[in-house]
């Protein structure tokens, strides 16, 4: 038999075996059609998914895999749903760049993904997830912003201008107010610095040749908004050499080194916030009021659509009541109100005497004093071991809105505590003293006219009253882990 007869019989002989069944038969097509379907693929119009790392203050981080299109507030939402936080509008998305020392405040409605692609391959710049309470102070309380000797108008006005009235035409007016003033401006190239006369217009910013004339033929261009951003310095002593601790600067949006900075330095920190405050609704404009207004919107699906907003609490819905009687009703009468907040200080601190110890045997009363006196180490607000100068910081970097505060241990007194708060663009410090009564340890503010036997409870107490500080304590200053 030929040997083309013996393959043909071999290859009957493996027709007639019976057929398994294919377990892949999406791979099965014919030769026409692709080898694999389209229904493996992802479709055309799916958004891309990009990973992320976000840091918080204590250097935790956290990877999140995000949409193309997510903005920072999308981002901030996710961080707040999986870590249970309460959202109070305060969370921000930090852009830090440690290799030139800056920082700045991602809008809401930023892209993310569109900020990373501006950084450098090299660059160890880092996402920052934290609270800034000044980030929409300013739409509450405009009159700490714009002061009045920095702004003028380019047209006449009538009459005398407010705050609020400032505000909106920064937002909406074509009748623009002009920010102005002396500014520290490093030389291109050079390690000096110049005193310069600035002038912030829509156009960008310009200085003054002579002096502190507004005449074109003596302004310069220093700087346009349009394709940059601002950003605030946090190093500028150390690393620029700035004369003052209060500087910003102008980056171009694509990935540079200190070379292409424009580095300015004012003399306080209300004229920096006035400048950069301007820059940022000049450069944004209306898109920052529906921010303010309509927190939860965003374009990915992160943004919470079913979550409902929280109510935040003002100071004006605090109210001093009265439930003595059979109804109760609300204390009208200032004075009533003030000798009620006493008599609630003083049955705290009863309260907290009988709190621990109540078996009133010495050793159990020397436990309750020890434990009062320690109970605080575990309070979002205490700071341990931080230093005047850190605790400026901290409260800086989490806004300079009146009521921030944190409370930690003095460094020139170990038996006494400080508290650190932030007043009117400025941050002051109280000292808490111990007092001693009967064998018993007591805090106070005010020499021992009000005592507390813990610090929560002072905290508590001037959350809801003033007392001798300058403001009620509102916003608590927080290193959270994510």
């Amino acid at each position: 038999m030929f040997p083309w007869c013996r393959r043909k019989k071999k290859d009957l002989d493996v027709l007639e075996m019976p057929s398994i069944p294919n377990p892949f038969p999406e791979l099965c097509c014919s030769p026409f059609t692709s080898v694999l379907s389209a229904g493996l693929f992802p479709k055309a119009n799916s958004r891309k998914k990009q990973v992320i790392k976000v840091y918080s203050e204590d250097e935790t981080s956290r990877a999140l895999e995000v949409p193309s299109d997510i903005t920072a507030r999308d981002v901030c939402q996710l961080l707040i749903l999986k870590n249970h936080y309460i959202d109070d509008h305060s969370w921000t998305l930090f852009e830090h760049l440690p290799h030139i020392g800056v920082e700045r405040t991602i809008e809401d409605h930023e892209l993310v993904i569109e900020v990373l692609s501006h950084w450098g391959m090299e660059e160890e710049n880092k996402l920052y997830f934290r609270k800034n309470y000044a980030k929409y102070e300013f739409f509450k309380n405009p009159m700490y912003f714009f002061p009045e000797h920095m702004v003028s108008f380019a047209t006449e006005t009538n009459g005398e201008i407010s705050p609020s009235q400032i505000l909106q035409m920064f937002i909406s007016s074509s009748t623009y107010p002009e920010i102005h003033g002396f500014l520290h401006a490093k030389e291109q190239g050079k390690k000096s610095w110049k005193k310069i006369y600035f002038l912030l217009r829509r156009s960008g910013l310009y200085f003054s040749t002579k002096g502190t004339s507004k005449e074109p033929r003596h302004l310069q261009f220093f700087s346009e908004f349009g394709n940059s951003d601002v950003y605030v310095s946090v190093a500028g002593k150390k690393n620029h050499g700035a004369p003052t601790s209060y500087g910003f600067c102008f980056k171009p949006n694509k990935a540079g080194g200190p070379r292409d900075l424009k580095m300015l330095c004012a003399e306080e920190e209300l004229s920096r916030t006035c400048w950069v405050t301007a820059i940022r609704l000049l450069k944004h404009g209306m898109q920052l009021y529906q921010n303010y207004m309509h927190p939860y919107q965003g374009r990915s699906g992160c943004s919470s659509q079913s979550v409902s907003p929280m109510r935040s609490i003002s100071e004006n819905s605090l109210v001093a009541m009265d439930f003595s009687g059979q109804k109760s009703r609300v204390i009208e009468n200032p004075t009533e109100a003030l000798s009620v907040a006493v008599e609630e200080g003083l049955a705290w601190r009863k309260k907290g005497c009988l709190r621990l110890g109540i078996h009133g045997s010495p050793t159990a009363s020397s436990q309750s004093s020890a434990t009062n006196m320690a109970i605080h180490r575990s309070q979002p607000w205490f700071h341990h071991r931080i230093s005047r100068d850190e605790a400026q910081r901290l409260i800086v970097q989490q806004g300079l809105v009146d009521g921030v505060f944190l409370v930690r241990d003095s460094q020139s007194n170990p038996k006494t505590f400080v508290l650190s708060m932030s007043h009117g663009q400025k941050i002051k410090h109280f000292q808490i003293i111990p007092v001693e009564d009967d064998g018993a340890m007591f805090h106070t503010l005010d020499d021992g006219h009000t005592r507390f036997t813990d610090l929560i409870q002072l905290v508590e107490f001037y959350q809801l009253n003033k007392g001798v500080l300058p403001c009620k304590l509102k916003h608590y200053c927080a290193r959270i882990a994510l």
